[in-house]
């Protein structure tokens, strides 16, 4: 397959009629005569910008003229020069990068500059046509030192032309074109997907099932990258990864220490496995917003009081096989890995740190001990550390790539065996390998300097963003705006600032999660969260505030997709794909909201596509239904009862595994919010926002949760179109179309 990579000419001679434009584009014509591409250009503008064109060329050629390095210019010349090469070697360690001039010589530049560069090319002392075989020679090497191991594989795969005789069942997206909808089909993907779309049996690409061939090359690259002893591509996403880690290390009746404020899919995992949890309780502040676990829980005796405590843990002094911890939350929130190690190395069997929102750290000393395991990190004496993480979050794998990252102690290492029995347990046996290739690529991409720019610049947009919607609201004054949740005075001027500028300090009022310990947290300022007017971080409502419910169905509707919302606040991330435009285009819409609000234009003209699937709003104002949802928020005083819900005590009154089996053998009755308390649920009881599940089959429902439910039956029924979801919570129409609100719990025995 040829990939189009011109070789990008900047001379600012380029189309003029003088002996330097003929001569350059001799050199263009010859370049072409060769099969390569070119692309001249005058000049570049913007040195960044341009610079961030490496990843679309082969070579570089920049012509310098002899005057420039010879006249009063020459030292501007050199400033140039050496700013232009700095820009893309930030960028691209690798790429080829010429000067093209007259008569001066090497001796004229100096040598940090000289260093980085593939050649000097003199304009009249050679041909255009061995000029050019020079150049493309550096090109197509260039070009072929790209590829990682499993990638290159499966484009010679694609390319080559075989006839398959294996599934997938549209031998390479044939059958697609036998129908008019496949012809779409296959037009909409394109044939390189679906050539590449093949299983198994292809022996010449490997085996992701027993790690063979060049995806196991490509683990092994992508270990290197990311200074882990070993990795495992995954193409279930994350929460597969998560079942891997789990059912290699857990069995029935194990004690497990886990943050509460976990993925489900973990929570599945204490199903699964048959596993006895103990949890960590972590911070909240009247947002909504999940903060840190205190470092206190992670004191050992402190875990060891919360065995004891457990009715279901038979023997209290066995060790825990694993500890998970959602590393970082998702707002953001980052523990200090190395102070975790040193407390529990030894006294857990695993340490696993559920990394699905943080893949780009290792790439970037601005993290520093603030992930699982990075370049020149110390090693656990016994404890063994896993990485799960969602390449397909942060970094540019295709949807569900994730992979599993693996340090050894320095007593144990990974058996690589015995772990792929439970990779093999959760894997399909038809991976798709397109996910597989992004996981690859996604990988190289984070390779020196590559990578480290990548991050940089999500950094940087970041902080952009921030300072721009503190300028905005600056310029408004005593007039509303939105918040960007952070420290409130730490946001340098100009740059990323400092890991220090990011710290959670003890008792600070802008995070609102109390005393927390020195040194133990830090915020990801690449992960941004809005606050909406109408609430404080002490829970008290405003007499107006604008629901973020409405905020995002109205940004939705103008070409804005967020992550996650929750009461008065939105969450967006800065990942390797941001861009100026993007975060640009959000601050104009939020404007515009603002503009909309105070007018209180209707929502027939300002939400149609919502208006259009709920016509009772059509004749309300913008203004009008935000305070009408405010006014139930602030009656019910939500921000609290959301916050005293998730920080209630759990009790736990069944093994989860044992809650579970009685939903399997249908041994349940489905519950009334009325009658639910006291109740043991069989399911997962999770409420969205903040996606975070609140109840785990086995635990009993308390007042406070009970609460809560009735507040988003009562709230469904009068706001349709901004339903509060709570998975696990069944409705039902009973006769007169009344909705009953339920959940499944486990049946009560017959007297």
């Amino acid at each position: 397959m040829r990939f189009h990579f011109p070789i990008i000419i900047i001379d600012e001679d380029f189309r003029s009629e003088n002996a330097s434009g003929f001569g350059i584009r001799a050199l263009v014509k010859a370049i072409e005569g060769e099969g390569m591409e070119a692309l001249g250009v005058t000049s570049y503008g913007d040195l960044s910008s341009f610079a961030q064109q490496q990843s679309r060329g082969s070579a570089f050629i920049l012509s310098v003229d002899d005057e420039e390095l010879t006249s009063d210019e020459a030292e501007e010349t050199i400033a140039e020069l050496r700013a232009f090469v700095q820009e893309i070697r930030f960028r691209n360690a690798e790429i080829p990068i010429f000067l093209y001039g007259e008569t001066r010589t090497s001796r004229h530049i100096p040598n940090d500059v000289l260093r980085e560069l593939h050649g000097f090319i003199h304009m009249f002392e050679d041909t255009p046509e061995f000029i050019a075989r020079y150049v493309v020679r550096e090109a197509k090497a260039y070009l072929d030192s790209l590829a990682p191991p499993f990638f290159r594989a499966l484009v010679h795969y694609a390319s080559d032309g075989s006839y398959s005789w294996h599934c997938p069942g549209h031998s390479g997206g044939v059958a697609f074109l036998k129908s008019p909808v496949g012809h779409m089909f296959h037009q909409f993907f394109g044939e390189n997907m679906l050539r590449a779309d093949v299983c198994n049996a292809v022996e010449e690409l490997g085996q992701l099932l027993d790690h063979t061939g060049p995806i196991a090359a490509s683990e092994r690259n992508a270990a290197r990258i990311t200074h882990s002893d070993h990795l495992f591509f995954v193409t279930n996403g994350t929460s597969t990864s998560n079942k891997i880690v789990w059912n290699s290390t857990v069995a029935p009746g194990d004690i497990v220490v886990v943050d509460r404020n976990c993925h489900k899919s973990i929570l599945h995992s204490i199903i699964m496995t048959g596993a006895i949890p103990v949890f960590l309780m972590p911070t909240r502040n009247n947002y909504g917003i999940i903060g840190p676990i205190p470092k206190s829980e992670f004191k050992w005796e402190n875990i060891q009081k919360k065995i004891a405590k457990n009715p279901f843990i038979e023997d209290k002094n066995a060790m825990p096989r694993v500890l998970t911890i959602t590393q970082s939350t998702y707002d953001g929130v980052l523990y200090n890995v190395e102070e975790i190690k040193e407390e529990l190395d030894g006294k857990i069997d695993t340490l696993h740190f559920d990394e699905a929102w943080l893949p780009h750290a290792a790439f970037h000393d601005f993290y520093g001990d603030y992930h699982a395991i990075g370049k020149d990190r110390a090693r656990c004496k016994e404890s063994m550390v896993f990485s799960t993480q969602s390449t397909h979050k942060l970094l540019a794998g295709l949807s569900q790539a994730s992979q599993i990252l693996v340090q050894d102690s320095q007593t144990r290492k990974l058996d690589k065996d015995l772990f792929n029995e439970a990779y093999l347990m959760h894997t399909s046996t038809s991976p798709q390998y397109a996910i597989i290739a992004s996981c690859d690529v996604a990988a190289a991409m984070m390779e020196e300097p590559g990578g480290t720019a990548l991050v940089e610049e999500s950094i940087q947009e970041a902080m952009e963003f921030r300072r721009a919607m503190r300028k905005v609201d600056e310029e408004w004054g005593a007039d509303w705006w939105f918040k960007v949740w952070g420290p409130d005075d730490e946001l340098a001027e100009e740059g990323m600032g400092e890991r220090e500028d990011w710290m959670l300090k003890a008792n600070e009022r802008w995070h609102g999660f109390g005393n927390l310990a020195e040194g133990f947290n830090m915020l990801d300022p690449i992960k941004a969260t809005i606050i909406t007017p109408g609430l404080d971080v002490d829970g008290a409502f405003g007499d107006s505030g604008i629901p973020a419910g409405i905020l995002t169905k109205y940004l939705a509707e103008h070409g804005i997709i967020v992550e996650k919302c929750g009461l008065y606040s939105f969450f967006i991330m800065f990942t390797i794909g941001i861009t100026k435009g993007r975060w640009n285009t959000l601050v104009t819409e939020l404007q515009q909201f603002k503009d909309d609000y105070d007018k209180n234009e209707p929502l027939w003209r300002v939400m149609p596509e919502f208006v259009a699937k709920h016509p009772r709003y059509e004749r309300i104002g913008l203004a009008d239904l935000c305070q009408q949802i405010h006014d139930v928020y602030k009656l019910h005083n939500v921000a609290r009862l959301t916050t005293d819900m998730y920080l209630s005590e759990m009790e736990p009154a069944m093994r989860p595994t044992d809650a579970w089996s009685m939903m399997a053998h249908r041994k349940i009755e489905r519950v009334s919010i009325d009658e639910l308390e006291g109740r043991i649920t069989a399911m997962l009881v999770t409420p969205y926002p903040p996606g975070i599940p609140l109840l785990i089959p086995g635990e009993r429902f308390n007042k406070t949760i009970v609460d809560y439910l009735k507040f988003a039956r009562t709230f469904n029924e009068r706001f349709p179109g901004f339903e509060t979801d709570v998975h696990g919570l069944v409705k039902e129409k009973e006769d007169g179309g009344v909705a009953r609100y339920c959940v499944d719990c486990v049946a009560q025995p017959q007297p």
